[in-house]
């Protein structure tokens, strides 16, 4: 029996003809991230390669490693198999992994959005024979709104709670949703104040995407000077004792999780927004059919439910378990820094 391409092991997604890892979640000799998020770039590889713009980050979390940044579409080919990385859409810096040998074509997604944010590098549908593709929101209820909707309603919402004098705090993944969030902050309403991990995180970014001005808070940062204001944050913060010196405040959520009344009670959120870095269930079957792809396989998310529904429209669709947690994971990506 032909071994596949890439095969699904211990260690992470393998291409044995390459000797070559995409996203392990163990230590590897070389592996080739997709992008920074904590389930997708783990520390302990002899050696990582990535999109250049993903190095900075990855170098932030992870310390000192071995990186070789490579640029959109440019190939290199290892034992005779040929990579090369797409944009994703997902957060900057964040890569499909083409990977091809001997005419056969796969593509490895990682996470991805179809919509242009304005700030991560556009996606990019690239042909193949077998698609990688997450699950993370693969159920019709998952329907995102267009994104200056639900900016133009965060800006409205602060400005509301302005005038009720209570100060707005937006929670958002400190490594690709705050920057987005903080893109399109408006900044005639008021101040942006950050917690030290989102601050720290958009301080790697700026000398690729221009940012607002943000103010860092500090021990010495009153409850007087964040009236009125709106503070961004990191999920992990919400009913923290750092949080305690902002009441009178309002707290809101921008995930896609929020599509689910449910999802913002349990997490005690005043406002939920529905804004989410992967693809909705319309993104993920569009992005399929653009591929020509006849092999599907479903990682991570309502992968069983997806991969079933895809069957049924005639794809040769399979699902495989990872250590890779969409969501959750960027949520890991935020709790990590924390206390900074």
């Amino acid at each position: 029996m032909k071994t596949p391409l890439l095969q699904f092991t211990d260690k992470g997604i393998y291409c044995e003809k390459a000797g070559v890892y995409l996203d392990p979640w163990k230590p590897v000799e070389k592996a080739i991230i997709t992008h920074g998020h904590a389930d997708h770039s783990r520390w302990g590889h002899k050696q990582y390669i990535t999109h250049h713009r993903n190095i900075p980050i990855i170098s932030h979390r992870l310390g000192d490693i071995h990186s070789t940044g490579v640029a959109w579409g440019e190939s290199f080919t290892v034992n005779n198999v040929k990579f090369s990385l797409h944009p994703a859409g997902h957060i900057i810096g964040s890569s499909q992994v083409r990977v091809e040998h001997k005419g056969e074509v796969w593509i490895f997604t990682g996470d991805y959005k179809t919509e242009d944010d304005g700030i991560s590098t556009p996606y990019e549908s690239i042909k193949c024979d077998t698609f990688i593709t997450e699950c993370t929101f693969g159920l019709p209820a998952f329907k995102w709104i267009p994104q200056n909707e639900v900016l133009r309603d965060i800006n409205a919402w602060w400005k509301e709670n302005q005038n009720e004098g209570k100060t707005s705090i937006l929670f958002g993944y400190s490594l690709g949703k705050a920057q987005r969030l903080l893109k399109y902050l408006d900044t005639d309403i008021g101040t942006i104040y950050t917690h030290g991990a989102i601050e720290n995180m958009t301080e790697v970014l700026r000398p690729l995407v221009s940012f607002p001005k943000t103010t860092l808070i500090t021990k010495e940062t009153s409850k007087k000077e964040l009236l009125g204001n709106i503070v961004l944050a990191p999920p992990s913060a919400h009913g923290s004792t750092w949080i305690r010196k902002m009441v009178p405040y309002v707290t809101a959520s921008a995930s896609g999780w929020m599509t689910f009344r449910g999802a913002r009670r349990r997490r005690a959120i005043d406002k939920g927004f529905v804004l989410s870095d992967h693809c909705d269930w319309q993104g993920l079957l569009s992005s399929i059919e653009a591929t020509g792809a006849e092999k599907i396989i479903c990682t991570h998310g309502y992968s069983d439910i997806f991969s079933k529904y895809l069957r049924e429209l005639g794809y040769d669709a399979r699902t495989e378990a990872t250590q890779y947690e969409g969501e959750q994971g960027e949520m890991e990506s935020s709790k990590s820094n924390t206390d900074s």
